[in-house]
């Protein structure tokens, strides 16, 4: 059964954003293609970026903000990027240390490995991981402004102004600082906080043929008005991905046609997968096949076994390895909350006979008090229950 809150078009774009990135290193792979010449990587990733930030504020920030909820929520987002991410840093090490592979996004000395490691590293697609990370850190803050938005007023005031600084110094850019992408993840965050505002909306279908076009006019405007703007991190560009990310949600006519198609969503479901693993697949390909068969065959051969390979370390690696994780945190979660129970059961029964013993020599007893009964450990404990975080395995960001 569906998640209330999972919305299938998001699923779809993420895939499209995935195979964009896929598409932008097939010239880096197979050099003499004429599709190097063209390519969508950044703003790829910049959509991704907003949705990243738009999935955290729709999902989390409804939720009460308590050190339990903040610390479900790393657990989560940890066993979400991590695990995968460093199978994805291994293979590429490995790979990096055959010289005779002349692997073409290599992971070089021991420093470098350790950079990854702790998600500090830039090579090849890997560079994007660590604003990520920065950002799940960051967002408790964004959080708490979310939910409590008068009381932090002042925080929220300290953000805008971190926006307009960040755009007057032109600070989106290369880098894996978040400061760097920081307007991505924050307006996406805006527009996923307002996505509930919107419930009364109902969109048309000129309102999914808009979301189409202004979809491919993103990714596409560099290439056909090239004087108009050839850098692509900027203010206006992670307002756009806001926008499209915005609409996509809302699920309109025509765009959701496309975007909630299944096979546009198995896309979206491996996409973290495609992303990490899509170079050294691809890679391998060539250099297993290239003297078998002609380049334009092998791009299709290579495309095939990575959205393959991509599927195969999804279901083995990704969905496992969140699964055992947010389990074992829950699991000590129960454990801590079940300690603490006993003594909290014991106070209660006390302060429940105080009660009923003042009430009898009062001697306004009501009719119910004989059916009082001392709450049971399972009662007492509501208060204490974990709360439950599946681990996002329909919305990932």
């Amino acid at each position: 059964m569906s998640r209330p809150d999972y919305i299938p078009s998001l699923d779809g774009l993420r895939g499209i954003a995935a195979l964009l990135v896929v598409q932008a290193h097939i010239g880096l792979i197979f050099p003499n293609t004429v599709l190097r010449d063209m390519t969508m990587g950044s703003e790829a990733v910049g959509l991704f970026f907003a949705l990243s930030g738009f999935l955290m504020a729709h999902l989390y920030g409804s939720r009460p903000v308590t050190k339990e909820t903040v610390l479900d929520f790393l657990v989560s987002r940890f066993a979400r990027i991590y695990p995968v991410y460093l199978a994805a840093v291994l293979l590429v090490a490995m790979l990096s240390g055959m010289r005779s592979l002349n692997f073409v996004q290599p992971i070089i000395g021991g420093t470098e490995f350790l950079r990854h490691v702790f998600l500090l590293g830039s090579s090849g697609v890997f560079w994007s991981i660590p604003p990520e990370i920065q950002f799940y850190l960051f967002f408790p803050i964004l959080w708490l402004c979310l939910t409590r938005p008068q009381r932090y007023s002042g925080v929220i005031v300290g953000l805008a102004v971190l926006l307009v600084v960040d755009g007057l110094l032109e600070l989106p850019g290369p880098g894996i600082l978040l400061l760097s992408k920081f307007p991505y993840f924050l307006f996406g965050a805006l527009a996923g906080a307002m996505h509930s505002c919107w419930d009364r909306w109902r969109p048309s279908a000129s309102t999914g043929a808009f979301t189409l076009f202004l979809l491919a006019a993103f990714f596409v405007y560099r290439h056909v008005l090239p004087g108009f703007s050839p850098e692509f991190w900027s203010l206006q560009s992670a307002a756009a991905a806001a926008v499209i990310v915005a609409l996509v949600a809302r699920q309109p006519p025509i765009a959701a046609d496309v975007l909630a198609a299944a096979p546009v969503r198995f896309f979206g479901a491996i996409s973290f997968s495609l992303y990490l693993f899509h170079v050294p697949i691809m890679f391998l390909v060539r250099r297993a096949f290239e003297a078998l068969m002609p380049e334009p065959v092998l791009i299709m051969v290579a495309l095939f076994v990575a959205t393959a390979g991509a599927w195969f370390i999804h279901e083995t690696i990704e969905v496992p390895s969140r699964r055992l994780l947010v389990g074992l945190w829950r699991h000590y979660r129960w454990r801590a909350a079940a300690r603490e129970t006993p003594a909290e059961t014991i106070e209660q029964a006390i302060l429940d006979l105080q009660e009923t013993e003042k009430r009898l020599l009062d001697g306004t007893t009501p009719a119910t008090t004989g059916k009082q009964q001392i709450p049971t450990t399972s009662e007492l404990g509501a208060d204490h229950a974990v709360i439950q975080d599946n681990g996002d395995e329909k919305l990932r960001a």
